[in-house]
């Protein structure tokens, strides 16, 4: 590829490894008034640096615009551990933290302050600097790393998280692709981004969230400990740098896609009702790419009232509320988020057993 160049390390050494041609902004959701109209549609690529492995999004003209969604229950719990882990393993240093937050919302502070790290008034530098899913955002990777390590203390810690490509890879997450997140971290590649700012990864711990997410904690000076040594020879193994293996992305793209669209002309064929929950950004590529109309697909519910009375872009699929899902009585229901299954089931009994995971066939049954 020619013109462009890797977001963390500089190289021209960038192969095309998922391309989705032209979708729809994933996080502008238009008024439903304006269902009809042609929706702007954006290149969406990614390519993978063979240099230091990072996987990034080729370009993006989008501008977001997203309408705040309503933080899972999963990602809270999952918040709650990692915080535990991390202060039962002695990284929790010092008194003070800086986090830089993700756009879709969700804060550890709360969680820190209960153990007595609050956080550090502007300019200051911190004991502890936290990223949980906000790095990815930064078009500017080398820069957004070079400023996370200017805001940490010269004994402090950085901790990052981070979605890992090895899971994405693995389970066919291809629509973890979007415009507006810039980078798709594997440890291998993250510790080539740290180095370039003088951090050592030292430590991390694996979650089972989105099928896979990984907390690195890592320090101006020291070694990397088994737990590193661990993950990057899993990823070795994998093949997690090289082009062709996650390459497979695009093969299970158009496989995803086929299956849904396909799947959707059955039940509609056999009078059943299907709508969906979650107007995920990661559902937008999908639902375009698929052409899916309301005739397939009657709605898709969502929590946040941002998104209620909208709809899923390049589509005219209608977002709805929750209770206005129940009420339509549906016969099947596609979850595009599956870590939001166990939160659902407590909360929207009346639909237990008709839940369709997003990834799975539906001839699987539904749950």
């Amino acid at each position: 590829m020619t013109g462009r160049r890797c977001r963390g390390c500089g190289s021209d050494q960038l192969d095309i490894v998922l391309d989705l041609h032209s979708v729809p902004a994933a996080d502008q959701f238009p008024e439903y008034a304006s269902a009809g109209s042609d929706d702007a549609r954006h290149p969406l690529a990614m390519v993978l640096c063979g240099r230091c492995a990072l996987a990034q999004l080729a370009d993006d003209d989008t501008v977001a615009d997203e309408p705040r969604g309503i933080e899972p229950k999963a990602l809270t719990d999952q918040a709650a551990e990692a915080v535990a882990v991390v202060a039962d393993s002695g990284w929790l240093r010092g008194s003070t933290v800086r986090e830089f937050g993700s756009p879709h919302g969700g804060t550890w502070l709360p969680l820190l302050s209960d153990r007595g790290v609050d956080e550090v008034e502007p300019g200051q530098r911190a004991d502890v600097v936290l990223d949980c899913f906000g790095i990815m955002h930064e078009p500017d990777q080398a820069d957004a790393f070079a400023v996370r390590a200017a805001s940490l203390a010269e004994d402090g810690v950085l901790l990052i998280q981070f979605h890992t490509l090895s899971a994405i890879v693995r389970e066919g997450q291809w629509n973890a692709l979007r415009h507006g997140h810039f980078a798709y971290y594997s440890l291998t590649s993250l510790i080539h981004l740290l180095a370039g700012v003088g951090l050592v990864a030292r430590s991390a711990w694996t979650f089972e969230l989105y099928g896979g997410t990984v907390l690195v904690a890592a320090t101006r000076t020291g070694v990397p400990d088994a737990s590193i040594r661990e993950i990057l020879e899993a990823e070795r193994a994998a093949g997690i740098d090289d082009a062709q293996t996650v390459g497979a992305l695009d093969t299970a793209a158009e496989t995803d896609r086929a299956m849904l669209h396909d799947s959707l002309v059955e039940l509609k064929s056999a009078g059943k009702v299907v709508f969906a929950y979650g107007a995920a950004s990661r559902a937008v590529a999908l639902f375009a790419m698929a052409e899916l109309t309301r005739s397939l697909l009657a709605g898709v519910a969502d929590a946040s009232p941002s998104k209620q009375g909208r709809r899923m872009p390049g589509t005219d699929i209608p977002i709805i509320s929750p209770a206005e899902l129940v009420a339509a009585q549906p016969d099947v229901v596609l979850l595009t988020l599956p870590d939001l299954l166990g939160e659902l089931d407590a909360s929207i009994p009346e639909l237990r057993g008709r839940w369709w995971l997003h990834g799975t066939d539906i001839r699987e049954g539904t749950r």
